[in-house]
């Protein structure tokens, strides 16, 4: 039986870390298409935030040579990029061994999602066995950056609400005591950061993304995958 993991990379160098880190208050999801070569097109999924805000940043990116507009449906919107930088240019001089981390793309693990943070990735995978998820875990061990949060056998259950960061899961706690989730609204979100001792761009980037984890776990629990 295979295992689920989601952990950390913290590694502010990774692609499109500067984008989540300029435009807080969006939630940025990432896919890599690691056949297309030395340097494989972004798709990124944007949720909230200022569209001429994230397209400014994508503009201004140095790991980004140009976008396209794909998508959009609500507050999301889905782009491709293409990188201005190789993983040597990129990640070679923070890493102790790059081509162990080339080696990750062809290992028996399906990695289904990455959320882009502020201070680097979460990524959420499968992993065919405990061999294939240590040499995850072990790579990124190495150069100080893993941090996992949460490992299951693919059959186990998932208890909801799972994933959320300490800090993500203090903000909701916090803010609801406050009242901000009340209507009327009892608190502002300046109140909440002051109660935390953070910015209110910060508690923003946590409130957003703890929610939209939360209603991703709830979605996927009530409605099963369509089939076509």
């Amino acid at each position: 039986m295979g295992l689920v993991a989601e952990f950390d990379i913290s590694c502010e160098q990774l692609p499109l870390v500067g984008v989540a880190a300029a435009v807080p208050d969006a939630a940025l999801t990432l896919e890599l298409q690691y056949n297309h070569g030395e340097r494989p097109p972004f798709l990124a999924t944007v949720t909230g935030g200022s569209p001429t805000a994230i397209e400014r940043t994508l503009d201004d990116a140095v790991d980004v040579a140009e976008w396209t507009l794909v998508g959009e449906a609500g507050d999301t919107r889905r782009y491709q990029a293409l990188p201005a930088l190789s993983f040597e240019e990129q990640l070679g001089a923070h890493l102790d061994d790059l081509e162990g981390l080339k080696a990750l793309a062809t290992a028996d693990a399906i990695i289904e999602r990455i959320e882009v943070t502020s201070e680097g990735w979460t990524q959420t995978g499968w992993f065919a066995d405990r061999t294939a998820f240590d040499a995850f875990r072990e790579f990124w061990q190495r150069n100080d950056y893993f941090r996992l949060r949460r490992l299951t056998r693919d059959g186990d259950p998932e208890p909801p609400g799972d994933g959320l960061t300490d800090p993500q899961r203090e903000a909701l706690r916090t803010a609801y005591e406050l009242g901000y989730f009340g209507v009327p609204r009892g608190a502002s979100l300046e109140d909440v950061a002051a109660e935390l001792g953070v910015s209110a761009s910060s508690v923003s980037e946590r409130l957003r993304r703890a929610q939209t984890r939360l209603i991703e776990e709830s979605v996927a629990t009530m409605w099963p995958p369509l089939h076509h």
